[in-house]
């Protein structure tokens, strides 16, 4: 992956911020897209300080769900570094409730920014991926677009609509040579998981075969082999990486 151009969105915390270190400490250029712009200068000064002369770091203040911005920034890096290898969609929120006290607002916001955003980004990149006959694009989804969840309506159809999206441009696009694919975390070990107490840990640990909750470095290094030339015949599909959970 050396010199190659990562798109990732969603990359100033948790599972967007370790893909955007995986990639860099592999001498890729990495492009991040977030909303929070401190985050996002904490982790270019830190990475700044260990890259390489020709390595390239930047990062865009913006949300997926716009996409005239979105489409401004793939014009940028285009225009300035030429192609661009890989896009990670990773970008997501939560905003739960009970559909009968789910409010319209809480529904669009999370349709907005899990799926539509997803959308954004993959149109924004792939007339640019076709030309240059080349491309990967990595969506990250979840078990729960799977299985559903109480109270997560509105997650659960964006993280499905994902998938259904990920097979559909993987038929588009694969006779231009660019590979779609999705990944499914399961329960990933964050400061949401920390702080749900022992007793819902338990619960949810008794549903994993392994006993035990992912990591963002579990994510990133499936992001980052789809990502490599040794997934070039890998297409179309959603891995789970959730310890066995939906077995």
């Amino acid at each position: 992956m050396k010199n190659k151009n990562i798109i990732i969105t969603g990359a100033s915390q948790g599972i967007g911020e370790n893909i955007t270190e995986k990639f860099f400490n592999n001498h890729s250029n990495v492009f991040l897209i977030s909303r929070n712009k401190n985050k996002l200068e904490k982790i270019k000064k830190r990475l700044s300080k260990k890259k390489s002369n020709t390595q390239h770091i930047s990062y865009f203040v913006a949300s997926v769900e716009n996409y005239i911005d979105i489409s401004d920034i793939v014009r940028i890096i285009i225009s300035k570094y030429k192609r661009i290898d890989v896009l990670i969609n990773n970008a997501g929120i939560t905003d739960d409730n009970l559909i009968v006290k789910m409010k319209e607002e809480q529904w669009n916001q999370v349709i907005n920014i899990n799926l539509k955003g997803t959308y954004n980004c993959c149109k924004a990149v792939t007339k640019h991926m076709m030309k240059q006959k080349f491309g990967k694009i990595i969506n990250i989804s979840s078990i729960i677009g799977e299985i559903g969840n109480k109270g997560q309506v509105n997650y659960a159809a964006s993280k499905a609509g994902v998938v259904g999206l990920t097979k559909s441009l993987s038929k588009e696009l694969g006779s231009r040579n660019i590979n779609v694919n999705a990944i499914n975390p399961g329960f990933i070990k964050t400061k949401m998981t920390e702080n749900l107490g022992e007793d819902k840990n338990l619960d949810f640990l008794n549903k994993i075969p392994l006993n035990r909750f992912g990591t963002a470095e579990d994510i990133s290094n499936l992001a980052y082999f789809l990502a490599s030339e040794d997934s070039n015949y890998i297409t179309g599909q959603t891995i789970n990486i959730d310890g066995g959970m939906v077995v």
